[in-house]
């Protein structure tokens, strides 16, 4: 027999390239079972029960946060638990059409994830974003336009109002919101319904979504949503404060809008 037979039909060779074939197998089983900690189980679009995925489903696991919190995966009730949408037509493959008013149905472009009801956090461990009213050690550069004093314009060209401050992120030295004071304080979520809760007259615009700002004209641009949306955009539970959930919902509003904003951007170009 030659170097590194152990029988007339089996060499060390053989035995290595086995023992790969069954760790390589093992491997792509427990990437497939850790791929499923996030975003399932899958739900039946029919009645909304979770999907059986056999041994494909991983075993709950916990992970310790760097605030101390813990996160167990997968869940099932992790996904929000008001899906605003309907079936175009019965039957399973169909496409969903959004319920009431598509940018608040949290759909689509609008759709956003379950996020932590904390704040962002820099490397000091205190909130990543905040008005520039509570970080005065920072400042906007002199050869940038201050937003501060603009009129904010909606996709309609109608003035929505002024913005009052910017929020500015300290870990990564740029300004992620304007906040926008709207005319009119009192003013209803549900205009149709009187025991709706009143709204703060003040809205976070995210600088994403400033199209484009106008020194010369002294004005900030918005093309995602009308002036009149300006009104339902999520608010904070706390006006010095964002949390990361918060800002899942704002951003995902003015996302909402390239396509819901209006009925004919729903529309087909051709």
């Amino acid at each position: 027999m030659g170097t590194g037979a152990i029988t007339q039909h089996i060499d060390v060779a053989q035995l290595v390239l086995y023992a790969f074939w069954i760790f390589f197998a093992g491997l792509l089983i427990y990437l497939q079972r850790e791929s499923r900690r996030e975003g399932y189980p899958l739900v039946s679009e029919i009645d909304g029960t979770p999907m059986d995925h056999g041994i494909w489903m991983p075993g709950p696991k916990t992970f310790l946060i760097s605030d101390g919190t813990t996160v167990t995966v997968p869940v099932v009730s992790k996904d929000r638990q008001v899906v605003n949408l309907e079936a175009a037509m019965p039957g399973t493959g169909n496409a969903f059409v959004p319920v009431g008013d598509p940018i608040r149905a949290g759909v689509g472009p609008g759709a956003d994830t379950p996020r932590s009801h904390r704040p962002d956090v820099n490397y000091e461990g205190r909130p990543r974003i905040v008005p520039l009213r509570i970080a005065t050690e920072y400042s906007i550069d002199v050869e940038d336009a201050d937003p501060r004093g603009m009129t904010v314009y909606g996709a309609d060209g109608e003035p929505v109002g002024k913005i009052i401050d910017a929020w500015a992120d300290t870990a990564d030295f740029i300004l992620r919101y304007f906040e926008v004071e709207l005319p009119g304080v009192g003013r209803r979520f549900d205009n149709d319904d009187e025991t709706a809760p009143l709204l703060d007259n003040r809205v976070l615009l995210p600088v994403n979504f400033a199209s484009q700002i106008s020194r010369a004209n002294n004005a900030v641009f918005v093309t995602s949503i009308l002036a009149s949306q300006f009104a339902n955009v999520p608010r904070q539970a706390e006006p010095d404060l964002v949390t990361m959930d918060e800002e899942e919902r704002i951003c995902a509003y003015y996302g909402g809008g390239y396509l819901y904003a209006t009925p004919q951007r729903q529309e087909s170009w051709l």
